[in-house]
């Protein structure tokens, strides 16, 4: 019985490497001075109920009372002949941060600073994978939201 257990998982496993291989076919190298980052999500049974937060930065030292965030962009492309979307991050930009006055003495933190702007939410789709591209150096990290099973009626006014 453990084998045909065993069996089942490992051709489920390599169907699935399969597929995702072939799906990385429409996917170029990145080009010099960028990084490829791909991030598989897993299978859920109402994935319209879900989203993905691509999160970029990068992890600076910086005192720690002020708020900041870099300039920049993430752009989705849609990769011709295939219709996959990819997405492309833009060099990070001068980075800004609130004023408020620091004590000069007080030590440096490291924190993972961000772009700034709205939050890059991307269809979360278990079939494909998501596809960033971002110059070296940059960071991609995501977060997975979701939404409730309750459903609210707006009312008339």
């Amino acid at each position: 019985m453990k084998k045909i257990c065993l069996g089942a998982v490992l051709c489920v496993t390599s169907a699935v490497l399969s597929v995702q291989a072939d799906n990385m076919k429409a996917f170029p190298p990145a080009e010099a001075g960028m990084v490829r980052h791909v991030l598989q999500l897993q299978s859920h049974d109402d994935e319209a109920s879900f989203r993905v937060e691509l999160i970029v930065g990068k992890t600076v030292e910086i005192d720690a009372a002020n708020r900041y965030s870099f300039g920049g962009k993430i752009e989705c492309e849609t990769i011709s002949g295939w219709g996959f979307p990819r997405y492309k991050v833009s060099p990070l930009g001068m980075m800004v941060g609130t004023l408020m006055g620091v004590d000069p003495n007080v030590p440096k933190v490291k924190r993972f600073i961000t772009l700034g702007g709205e939050p890059c939410l991307v269809r979360y789709n278990s079939r494909l994978p998501i596809v960033v591209y971002a110059p070296e150096g940059v960071e991609v990290r995501y977060r997975i939201w979701s939404a409730g099973p309750e459903v609210k009626t707006i009312e008339k006014g």
